[in-house]
């Protein structure tokens, strides 16, 4: 690590650096597309699914650092993709990615990203940054990769300083469909093969998108839904109009205050005006709880990985869970009719909630992920059950 803030170069592998706000730099080896971008730096503990953490909207402004080394080993397969866009500024990882060990893959993980427009550094000390980020708590960077070597670490350092964090960011509207569309892909659909098909689709589901990960679609067309996604400002009376049997608030990126501005009256309307289920997840569930009152705290530094143990309050069980958020509803400002129903284990943040005398919950966690590998994709039965 160096604090010089003059223009230099390195050793001739290091093509490629982070620059913090306080001028703290690391020096590393580029891969993908050159270039510069500033975000939110966060660490991902999963030791699988770099893709799908990669193409999850809800990195939209943060740059992922990933604390198991082994990224870029399986490739990139088109099927596992959450997003066709990647909404993260950029990766940060142990190794060079090896060339990819899997029958799958289409592609490496370097050309993807240089296909993508975005930028990978590797040969970095990953513990050491997801040290500085427990310590200190989120922290704004600057990453650069040019092949020259050559840095002006004070504009770097610049640009980080100007970076006004997440907080009070909506970034909903950056990576919500532009119309609605209908989704009918259950998770059995892999490339032209497609076993069995699931349960009727009898039960019609108006999906908001925040930031939605392809794979809770695919989860509630398996559950019995057909499922109608919408823009994240759509009005509570374009939802009504279509008389849907349920109503599911997906996850995404940024401060849910913020999104809530529009989010929240909508909500509200919908409760005032019908009686159907409301399932959120991530996002979902953080502008719901707001809409049922209560109210929302920026993490220190947020659950980010595929290992995170929930325990459902009512029933006594434990689930592994996945998680990427750095936002919690505060449990403490929750209102008589709505009750905690999930917490995390590891520092007891609120991971659930339902309302008393409605059809109406939510979780924090991601019940479509796989760790567990299916501890909560009960969620989606219950959510059917309910309509």
């Amino acid at each position: 690590m160096s604090t010089r803030s003059d223009k230099t170069k390195p050793t001739v592998s290091k093509t490629a650096c982070i620059v913090f706000t306080d001028g703290s730099v690391f020096y590393g080896k580029g891969f993908g597309a050159e270039g510069t971008t500033t975000g939110e730096i966060c660490f991902n503990t999963s030791m699988t699914g770099y893709q799908e953490i990669i193409t999850d909207p809800s990195y939209a402004g943060q740059i992922i650092t990933f604390t198991f080394p082994h990224i870029g080993n399986t490739g990139i397969t088109n099927e596992d993709n959450e997003h066709q866009n990647i909404s993260a500024h950029g990766i940060l990882v142990k190794w060079d990615p090896t060339e990819p060990s899997n029958w799958r893959s289409v592609k490496n993980l370097d050309s993807w990203l240089k296909q993508k427009r975005k930028i990978g550094i590797g040969h970095l000390d990953t513990r050491k940054l997801t040290r500085i980020i427990r310590e200190k708590g989120a922290q704004n960077v600057t990453i650069s990769f040019n092949k020259s070597g050559i840095f002006d670490i004070q504009d770097l350092k610049d640009k980080a300083q100007k970076f006004d964090g997440l907080l009070g960011k909506d970034l909903a509207k950056d990576v919500t469909c532009e119309k609605s569309y209908s989704w009918d892909l259950d998770v059995w659909s892999w490339g032209d093969q497609k076993l069995p098909p699931s349960p009727v689709n009898n039960k019609n589901v108006i999906a908001i998108d925040y930031g939605a990960k392809q794979n809770i679609l695919r989860c509630l067309v398996s559950a019995g839904c057909n499922v109608t996604v919408m823009p994240a400002d759509t009005k509570a009376d374009e939802i009504l109009k279509l008389n849907p049997d349920g109503l599911f608030l997906s996850n995404g990126p940024g401060d849910p205050e913020a999104t809530g501005a529009y989010a929240v009256p909508m909500i509200r309307k919908i409760l005032e005006n019908s009686k159907i289920p409301i399932f959120g997840i991530c996002l979902g569930h953080q502008i719901l709880a707001i809409a049922l009152g209560a109210k929302t705290l920026k993490m220190k530094y947020g659950h980010h990985g595929a290992n995170h143990p929930v325990k459902d309050l009512e029933t006594g069980k434990v689930e592994i869970t996945s998680m990427n958020h750095g936002f919690t509803v505060d449990a403490s400002t929750l209102p008589k009719n709505v009750i905690e129903t999930h917490i995390s284990l590891f520092d007891k943040t609120n991971c659930g909630i339902r309302m008393l005398n409605r059809p109406v919950f939510s979780v924090q966690h991601h019940p479509e992920a796989s760790p567990g590998p299916q501890d909560s994709f009960y969620l989606f039965n219950k959510f059917v059950d309910l309509m």
